[in-house]
């Protein structure tokens, strides 16, 4: 049986060796794992994959060649609570969910107030209160296109508003994994020049003064070689990021090497009216996004991060933010920061062509006057040469 297996990993393209495959074979005569067939799968890539590139290859012919092998597990064992609480909520079908009525971020608004005085006891499975596992534009855990989601985790990633005290992560700047290829694209942005005091030796100055000197050393300094490009990095944080803090922390790390004149800020899904530096103190220690505006040359490079999903209302509406009512649009303050900064990109770790079906993104990306670039190499490249024009 598994030298057809081992077969069906040389036709995936994933280089197996014999000696490999006796490795395995042997842990299993000396029956170093359970009868089981998750341990069986752990041993077996092991022993076979020697990079972690073929990892998905391994898990698709692992998959191919052993479907069905599930029905030999012991089925007395209870069902985890989580799949039975999956399994409860409603699944609609697209026509289904088109027919749900969108009230309208005022109208969405003012209904919420009406419901937080009627309703008195918990509900689920609705489609007027607020409760979970319905369809109603308030609640948690079903199925809206519009809706303000309260307590719960999101899943279909369309609410309007979120209440629920949210805590956000830091993404660190030390980390290296993964960064040596980001810090190359980067380097197309640096500008070097000779600025300050005279303390480091010209060779080939000083090679050239000697030679006319008859010999005789005559040494010449000048000042040190550095980049002085300034870059303001402004940066999403929690909510949808969640999914691309390995992408944003090795893109930070590398900017921070790369970039000795580097600040940078966080923000939640847009910029409203305020900035910070630390999650952990974000609402202890908040910066003025009008100060952040005034403290930074106009020849600052602007570099944004973030995927830009959300609610469209978030961009466009006064009071659209999911967290608090912003007086102004974020859309009011991104003009303000690409017109006071004339470089400016906007960097999306989601795969571009997602994009077309993100209607927020393409609001943001109209914004940036089309500089928005995946977080790839081939687009870190492009974003980097359109800066440096």
């Amino acid at each position: 049986m598994l030298i057809d297996f081992f077969f069906t990993l040389k036709d995936a393209r994933i280089p197996v060796t014999i000696k490999e495959f006796l490795t395995l074979l042997e842990a299993m005569e000396k029956q170093v794992l359970a009868p089981s067939l998750d341990d069986f799968y752990y041993m077996s890539r092991l022993c076979l994959v020697k990079d972690e590139a073929n990892y998905d290859k391994f898990d698709r012919a692992f998959g191919q060649y052993f479907k069905g092998i599930n029905a030999v597990f012991d089925t007395t064992k209870e069902i985890p609570l989580d799949w039975l609480l999956q399994r409860m909520k409603r699944e609609l079908t697209p026509e289904q969910i088109a027919a749900l009525e969108k009230f309208g971020y005022d109208k969405l608004m003012d209904r919420l107030n009406e419901l937080l005085k009627e309703q008195k006891e918990r509900h689920e499975g609705g489609n007027k209160w607020i409760g979970s596992g319905g369809t109603s534009p308030f609640g948690n855990g079903g199925t809206n296109p519009e809706g303000i989601r309260i307590g719960g985790k999101g899943g279909n990633r369309t609410a309007v508003k979120v209440w629920e005290q949210r805590t956000y992560k830091d993404y660190d700047g030390e980390r290296e994994l993964g960064t040596r290829n980001i810090k190359v694209a980067l380097r197309r942005l640096r500008k070097f020049a000779r600025q300050g005091v005279a303390e480091e030796l010209a060779l080939d100055q000083t090679i050239r003064a000697t030679a006319n000197n008859a010999g005789y050393l005559d040494i010449k300094m000048q000042p040190e070689r550095k980049n002085n490009v300034k870059v303001l990095m402004l940066m999403d944080v929690g909510g949808t990021m969640d999914d691309h803090i390995e992408r944003a922390e090795e893109l930070f790390s590398a900017a921070k090497t790369e970039f000795k004149n580097m600040e940078f800020y966080y923000f939640h899904n847009c910029v409203y009216d305020y900035l910070w530096r630390s999650n952990r103190r974000r609402n202890a220690e908040r910066f003025a996004t009008w100060d952040v505006l005034r403290k930074y040359p106009p020849d600052t490079k602007l570099i944004f991060v973030g995927d830009a999903t959300m609610s469209p209302y978030e961009v466009l509406q006064p009071g659209g933010s999911v967290e608090y009512n912003n007086e102004e649009a974020g859309a009011e303050w991104l003009q303000r920061f690409t017109t006071h900064f004339p470089k400016f990109i906007w960097l999306n770790p989601e795969p571009e062509g997602l994009w077309q079906y993100r209607q927020s993104i393409s609001v943001i990306k109209q914004l940036m006057n089309n500089r928005m670039f995946p977080i790839t190499i081939e687009g870190l490249e492009r974003a980097m040469r359109t800066l440096s024009k």
